[in-house]
């Protein structure tokens, strides 16, 4: 198992203190504000243990306040309801006694032959072995990338570094230059660099932590701007994400993104996260605050 993907088991597997009530460390101390989708992964994992039997089906949260990578978090479930068929928690991420993300977690039990069946098919897109980085750096635009961006892709860098523990292959990379996209599609595979426990709280937790990775680059690939755009301000307001069906963070996973709307200072991004065969197995969405830089 990798240094990467210990990093993030540790970062899933928070202590318990006492009933309802965790605590998480950090992903990256020293570098600030805490990457979003640790906070969001965290609190899925916090909610799971306190349910018995129920998959996360859908997750709610709002970024309260930056949360301070060098100080541990702490994560308190609140039971709202188990039902029959249901359970439901909130869940508030504190630091120094403040809350810094509040989040609604909702658990089902399963239904046996639903009479409601159906999916969008996924994108045609490549599969992840033809974007791998050999052929993705013949590519003219790859020398152009920033150097962050590059070393995502570069061959050991994402198992290697101790804040990238997922592996990525992005189908496209214009957008990371500038290059403009007329829909804002953007898509890439991913999945966490090794394998996971069976835990699947753990396979939950791990596909919130990846789903908030890069998903504002759908709004600003309609302007032909990038996330490193300094005249632009991007910060992330809440994140939601519904799962579908069954699956494993440690295999290849399909992200496709897009922005349908953009206005008033904030941006809309949604996405869908299919499995290798067509499966949709998540879907999210985020706003954010987009304004421009005085």
């Amino acid at each position: 198992m990798t240094k990467a993907s210990q990093n993030l088991l540790a970062i899933l597997d928070l202590e318990p203190l006492e009933a309802n009530l965790f605590r998480g460390d950090c992903q990256r101390p020293g570098l600030e504000p805490v990457y979003g989708g640790q906070l969001i992964g965290q609190s899925i994992v916090a909610a799971s243990r306190t349910v018995d039997n129920r998959m996360a089906h859908s997750l709610h949260g709002y970024f309260i306040k930056p949360g301070e990578p060098h100080v541990p978090i702490l994560y308190k479930v609140e039971a709202l309801r188990d039902g029959k068929s249901y359970s439901m928690r909130r869940i508030t991420a504190i630091q120094h006694g403040n809350a810094i993300l509040s989040a609604l977690a909702s658990f089902h039990a399963g239904e046996e032959n639903p009479p409601l069946d159906h999916q969008d098919p996924m994108p045609g897109v490549p599969p992840p072995e033809d974007l791998t980085i050999e052929k993705l750096s013949k590519q003219p635009l790859f020398a152009k990338l920033p150097e962050r961006i590059r070393r995502w892709y570069e061959p050991g860098t994402p198992v290697e570094l101790p804040d990238r523990p997922i592996d990525l292959r992005p189908v496209e990379i214009g957008h990371h230059v500038g290059q403009k996209s007329g829909d804002g599609r953007v898509h890439y595979w991913f999945k966490v660099a090794a394998k996971l426990p069976d835990d699947l709280a753990f396979h939950v937790g791990a596909l919130a932590y990846a789903s908030d990775w890069s998903l504002l680059d759908a709004a600003m690939a309609r302007y032909g701007r990038t996330l490193f755009d300094r005249r632009i301000s991007p910060v992330t307001l809440d994140h939601a994400m519904w799962f579908h069906r069954p699956f494993r963070a440690d295999d290849w996973l399909l992200y496709a993104q897009d922005s349908p709307s953009a206005q008033l200072g904030r941006g809309f991004t949604r996405g869908l996260i299919f499995k290798r065969d067509g499966t949709l197995v998540a879907s999210v969405v985020q706003e954010a605050s987009m304004r421009e830089r005085r």
